[in-house]
């Protein structure tokens, strides 16, 4: 695949691109710095709430998340921290430092280690995501962008919001399952992805969808038929990834 194929996104490596091992983790640190900056700029995380992790490529067990305290707005790669299996947090060398959002490392370190396949997750409680799941319903196909989640999400029907601990964590990535979108009960909207860009990009795409649910709740869908014809297209690891470097270049 020729970066040719991407002319809108000038400079930016190929989706599927393959890197050493060293050259992966400084990509997923870097999306994850710049996934936060994105949250940022549409106003989300200001109380604090909310986290965008990535496993790292060679501690598969490990993922690195934005230093607790720092403002989505602030991000950048040196202020991420690398989160153990055990919570504890250090840095790319092993020395301690930071903290972690406690309810970060319930939902991230579980997720985890349910799903190999997933290299990233994002999380955040937003105006429309954190509304629409107080209905614990899932999404209809009630736009083109609906599409993407339709046939591929879960949702978690539970009432610990705060999740205080890693069993409410395996909860909600056992509700989640293989999909890619997790509704969790008044408290809003969790994606995954097998990229950092997909799980930023599918997470944007879901308020957009939240949205026309909260505006829209009656609306006529389309049906499954048409539904899962669009879903072809929509719905793909690419089409995550695509989302993402729009809203790099426009953010």
């Amino acid at each position: 695949m020729s970066e040719d194929m991407y002319p809108e996104f000038p400079g930016v490596e190929p989706f599927g691109t393959k890197r050493t091992p060293s050259a992966e983790r400084a990509h997923r640190k870097k999306v994850v710095a710049r996934g936060y900056q994105i949250f940022g700029a549409m106003r989300w995380g200001q109380l604090g709430d909310g986290h965008i992790t990535a496993r790292d490529p060679e501690l598969t067990d490990h993922f690195w998340v934005l230093n607790w305290g720092v403002p989505f707005v602030d991000a950048t790669v040196e202020k991420l921290v690398l989160v153990g299996p055990d919570g504890a947090v250090t840095d790319e060398n092993g020395v301690p430092t930071g903290a972690v959002n406690t309810a970060g490392y319930n939902i991230h370190a579980p997720l985890y280690a349910a799903r190999p396949d997933v290299v990233a997750a994002a999380h955040t409680h937003t105006q429309f995501g954190t509304p629409w799941s107080a209905n614990v319903e899932p999404f209809r196909a009630l736009s083109q962008e609906s599409c993407a989640f339709v046939f591929d999400q879960a949702v978690f029907d539970d009432e610990e919001v705060e999740v205080l601990s890693t069993d409410g964590g395996r909860r909600i990535a056992a509700a989640l399952g293989q999909n890619k979108l997790c509704i969790l009960r008044n408290h809003g909207v969790l994606t995954v992805g097998r990229t950092v860009e997909a799980a930023v990009g599918w997470f944007v795409q879901a308020e957009r969808v939240a949205e026309v649910h909260v505006k829209a709740p009656n609306g006529r869908a389309i049906s499954d038929e048409a539904a899962k014809l669009a879903s072809e297209s929509l719905s793909t690891d690419h089409a995550g990834w695509r989302i993402y470097q729009w809203l790099n270049l426009t953010m």
